[in-house]
């Protein structure tokens, strides 16, 4: 198998929403979008964002009413006190402070008018870690 890319695919009530707070905060661009649609992209490593409306008849009819839930969408940054403040200022949604965890881990989380949760993750370097 030869993986191309990665692509979340997530059902939200409203995707204008999830859309939008995707753009504005995280850089996503909008590829493709229709009615109840909307697919997102970046130009670096991060994955590919899908985001369906609950109740497409496009999707089988198990998943038509699930929304996503339980999910956190972590991203691994560089400079994360930087773009902590950036968003901030943004005015973005910030639901956990920056904390940086005993194991080195720093992180942030975001959530969008849909409830889904973005981690913001920067992993401390042995070279960080020397010099503190």
């Amino acid at each position: 198998m030869n993986v191309t890319t990665s692509t979340l695919s997530l059902t939200v009530t409203d995707v204008d929403a999830s859309r939008d707070f995707l753009c504005t905060y995280l850089g996503y661009q909008v590829a493709m979008a229709a009615d109840g649609f909307a697919s997102l992209t970046r130009g670096d490593a991060a994955a590919d964002v899908v985001l369906l409306r609950r109740g497409m008849e496009t999707l089988p009819p198990e998943q038509r009413d699930r929304l996503a839930t339980g999910l956190i969408f972590a991203l691994t940054v560089t400079g994360i006190e930087t773009e902590e403040r950036r968003l901030r200022e943004a005015g973005a949604p910030i639901t956990m402070p920056l904390r940086e965890e005993p194991w080195g881990e720093k992180l942030f989380q975001l959530t969008d008018p849909n409830g889904i949760v973005f981690q913001l993750v920067e992993w401390a370097t042995p070279e960080t870690e020397n010099a503190a």
